[in-house]
C-alpha cells in the first residue's frame, strides 16, 4: 500500500507595498486616521456629502474609478488605479496583487444584480493617504432583496499627482472593525 505525504500549505505574505515594511501588528500599516466619530463620540460612517473636503482632479479621478469598481464596473480602465502589488482589505477578503484585486472586482456583477453608490464624503486627504465615507446599496442578484451598508475608504497612495497609485485599499463596513488573526484571517486569506 502505497502512503500519501500529507498536504503542506504555504501562503507567501512579502505583500507590502514599497513604502511600508512588513510587521506583525496590521493595524500599524492601514492607512487609514483614527475612526470617524460624530459629535457624540460615537463612531460614525455615515456619509454627509455636504462637509465632503475639496481634492485635486487627480485624487477625484482615484476616488471615481474606486467608487466605479464599487458599482460593478470592472472596467481594465478603472482596474489601473491599482499598483502591481497593491493589497485590498475588506471584511471577506485580503488580496495582495493587482490580479487578485481584479477578482474580487468581477465578482460584483455576478453576486448583485444591482450596486449603486448613495453617497460619498471625503475626510481626509494627505499627501499619500486618501480617506471616504461611502454609503453603498447592493441588490442581490435572483432574490432582488437590497441591502445598504456605510463604508470608511482608506486608501495609501504611491507617487506623484496624477500619476499616483493604491498600494493599499482598506474598507471598513458598518462601523465593524475586523482582525488579521487566527481562522477569520486565513478565511480572508483564501478568500482573496
Amino acid at each position: 500500500m502505497k502512503y500519501l505525504k500529507p498536504l503542506q500549505f504555504s501562503f507567501v505574505i512579502n505583500t507590502m507595498p514599497s513604502s511600508t515594511t512588513p510587521r506583525p501588528d496590521q493595524r500599524s500599516v492601514e492607512p487609514h486616521p483614527d475612526r470617524p466619530r460624530n459629535v457624540y463620540g460615537n463612531i460614525d460612517y455615515v456619509p454627509h456629502p455636504e462637509n465632503s473636503m475639496p481634492i485635486s482632479p487627480s485624487r477625484k479621478a482615484i476616488q471615481q474609478k474606486i467608487v466605479n469598481l464599487y458599482c460593478g464596473s470592472a472596467s481594465e480602465e478603472d482596474m489601473k488605479v491599482y499598483a502591481e502589488k497593491a493589497i485590498y482589505d475588506d471584511p471577506f477578503s485580503y488580496c495582495d496583487t493587482r490580479y487578485k484585486i481584479a477578482g474580487q472586482w468581477y465578482g460584483i456583477p455576478k453576486l448583485f444584480a444591482k450596486s449603486e453608490s448613495l453617497q460619498t464624503e471625503v475626510i481626509f486627504s494627505t499627501k499619500h493617504e486618501l480617506v471616504w465615507k461611502q454609503r453603498q446599496k447592493y441588490t442581490f442578484a435572483g432574490i432582488e432583496a437590497s441591502k445598504t451598508a456605510d463604508s470608511l475608504i482608506s486608501i495609501k497612495l504611491e507617487g506623484v499627482e496624477p500619476n499616483e497609485k493604491v498600494v493599499y485599499h482598506k474598507d471598513m463596513w458598518n462601523e465593524k472593525d475586523y482582525s488579521h488573526e487566527g481562522l477569520g484571517a486565513l478565511i480572508k486569506k483564501l478568500n482573496g
